[in-house]
């Protein structure tokens, strides 16, 4: 098989490609370099620097590459940002994801991954949610991801081809140092850029309904979840008819953001360093836990690592990083 990754130079998507190239696949790499790192890559892997609103583009990449399995990574994704600019988020994570399948469809394209999110489940009032809880999305964000979903589960069923949509929870860790996630609106790298820097850290909002008043997350190492894109692959290629897989990637262990940060200052030893209050940010939802048991069952994957991991195998690039 041939693999097209959209958003591949990004953090997850760098961490994707490397696990495929791993399992001895094919790989081209589609991004537009705005958040991604050429660098990231693994040598010999193609990168074709492009739009995702770019038709042609994307048309002469999966045909120069005879791509046969598509990976859809690039998105927009801050939640905070969505709520401030939703033409935007509408424009690349929903209008770009159609360009990206009508692509996909008319190269005859067999199966295609989705990267969804948590966060079209909202602030659901159960304490593990499966892929049959009700999705009420809380942002824009979430709604694009949402409305993806649909759409590429639709577009697999009318034309042919094997879809699945992962459902992302906090993703964190890192396989190599230059591979860490550099973006601090995130916990972990906005906790190790404040620390690093010898300043207390920072958590948004410790009144929700939550026992320590902070919200709870489901953090999973991105090597786990790199290795559920390509169980997927192989479980969709499987299939002796197209499907499509709605599936969480995620621990299924919640951790308050206050007992995350807790961790992650006693582990990297600034516990003097006292956390600091600030407003909650708009569209966080108190608490969201994945079930991970469909995953497990649907394409055999179980995650591995834990939240020390998560945290030991970035603090040290992070505290080194160049200034």
């Amino acid at each position: 098989m041939s693999f097209l990754i959209t958003g591949g130079a990004g953090y997850i998507g760098a961490h994707v490609v490397r696990a495929l190239a791993l399992a001895g696949e094919r790989v081209v790499v589609y991004d537009d370099l705005s958040t991604g790192d050429a660098t990231r890559l693994p040598d010999g892997v193609p990168l074709v620097q492009g739009s995702i609103l770019d038709r042609g583009a994307l048309d002469r990449t999966i045909a120069d590459h005879r791509v046969h399995t598509v990976m859809h990574l690039a998105a927009r994704k801050e939640v905070a940002e969505s709520v401030r600019q939703p033409l935007r988020y509408y424009r690349e994570n929903l209008h770009g994801l159609q360009i990206l399948l009508e692509a996909a469809r008319g190269a005859r394209v067999g199966r295609f991954v989705y990267a969804s999110s948590a966060a079209v489940y909202g602030s659901p009032y159960t304490d593990r949610v499966t892929e049959e809880t009700p999705c009420v999305p809380l942002s824009p964000y979430g709604e694009t991801k949402l409305a993806g979903e649909w759409l590429v589960r639709d577009v697999g069923r009318a034309h042919g081809m094997a879809t699945a949509s992962l459902r992302h929870f906090n993703v964190a860790g890192t396989a190599l140092p230059a591979l860490a996630d550099r973006d601090t609106s995130g916990l972990l790298p906005m906790t190790f850029d404040h620390l690093a820097a010898g300043l207390p850290p920072r958590i948004f909002g410790d009144d929700y309904p939550t026992p320590d008043g902070t919200c709870v997350r489901d953090w999973v190492h991105v090597e786990d979840l790199a290795e559920a894109h390509v169980a997927t692959a192989r479980a969709l290629a499987d299939q002796p008819e197209p499907a499509h897989l709605t599936l969480n990637i995620g621990r299924g262990q919640g951790v308050s953001v206050r007992e995350m940060v807790d961790l992650i200052t006693e582990i990297t030893g600034t516990p003097h360093l006292r956390p600091t209050r600030a407003p909650r940010r708009p569209g966080d939802a108190p608490h969201v836990v994945a079930c991970p048991d469909m995953a497990t069952k649907q394409i055999s994957w179980t995650p591995r690592h834990d939240l020390r991991s998560m945290i030991t195998s970035t603090w040290s690039t992070w505290l080194h990083q160049p200034v």
